[in-house]
């Protein structure tokens, strides 16, 4: 079987205090995670690697892109275009712009004249007829890549014909505006505590994928914005790669901390009292313990 090449992407993990985080429904009919309740996000465009874009990003460049993403790997252009793609998709998605004015002001969205007219940005960037450069340009932007923290790396497993290879970052809810999903691609959206969503996605009232799981589950062990985003900026990111399987009646994934996680590339060592798989029981995602008895 022909292995699909993961496209990269984008995710944006949003909080606000009182500590929350926003979660918005894909669309059922969507071919990926339909009907899931995911963090906003998208695929990495090609206007999001523009060279001209450098100049609108405020207190970042490829170089520190790259060292920020622990990646060495990446071109300057694809790591800097992953922190522009975060901004955009977070922006067409639910509605938030991480930006600044002329003036060095976050930018807000306090009245009605303002919101509609980035309301049409919005949807003519969803409709590629509009690109961030032309948003920059036109009103006088500096893209806020200094408030987009990289906190995680998931790889689709190799099995999923559609893959992507996601960097997941960290960002503060701007004074100011309003999130909203799209209907389009996202067809609800809503603010949760991290506690809040497990609870919910247990009793099957929300349905949370393993890599939105697995993070809320970290999440869920901050007590504060603060100290959730001092652990994000002196953490170590490993992408995380999971393996599929199968026992009798049980479907998961296995994480690469998990004593049976075979890929020598992307092992990691064991994690006392940290499940390191993600099953699938009665339609529910739930974290797990290797050799753990799943009733």
């Amino acid at each position: 079987m022909k292995i699909a090449m993961p496209a990269d992407a984008a995710t944006v993990i949003l909080v606000r205090e009182p500590y929350q985080v926003l979660l918005m429904r894909r669309h059922r009919a969507q071919a990926f995670m339909g009907g899931a309740c995911v963090f906003p996000g998208g695929s990495l465009d090609l206007s999001d690697r523009d060279p001209e874009l450098l100049r609108y990003a405020q207190g970042l460049d490829g170089q520190k892109a790259k060292g920020l993403l622990q990646e060495p790997m990446l071109t300057e252009d694809s790591a800097l275009g992953l922190f522009f793609s975060a901004i955009r998709e977070l922006f067409e998605e639910a509605f938030v712009l991480l930006a600044y004015t002329p003036q060095g002001d976050p930018i807000a969205f306090e009245d009605r004249e303002t919101i509609n007219r980035f309301n049409g940005y919005r949807a003519a960037l969803h409709d590629r007829k509009l690109s961030l450069k032309d948003l920059a340009v036109r009103e006088g932007l500096m893209f806020a890549l200094d408030r987009v923290v990289p906190y995680a790396h998931w790889i689709t497993p190799e099995s999923e014909h559609m893959r992507f290879d996601a960097r997941f970052f960290l960002a503060r809810m701007p004074k100011g505006q309003e999130a909203s999903h799209d209907n389009i691609e996202l067809t609800g959206s809503a603010w949760m505590t991290p506690q809040e969503a497990l609870a919910r996605h247990a009793a099957g009232e929300i349905i949370l994928m393993p890599p939105t799981l697995k993070t809320i589950e970290e999440l869920n062990a901050f007590s504060a914005i603060d100290r959730l985003f001092a652990h994000a900026a002196q953490k170590t990111i490993h992408p995380i790669l999971p393996e599929l399987f199968a026992e009798g009646d049980i479907l998961g994934v296995k994480l690469p901390h998990d004593p049976e996680y075979a890929s020598e590339l992307h092992r990691r060592p064991s994690r006392q009292g940290e499940p390191s798989r993600v099953v699938l029981k009665d339609g529910i995602w739930r974290t797990a313990f290797a050799y753990e008895e799943i009733r």
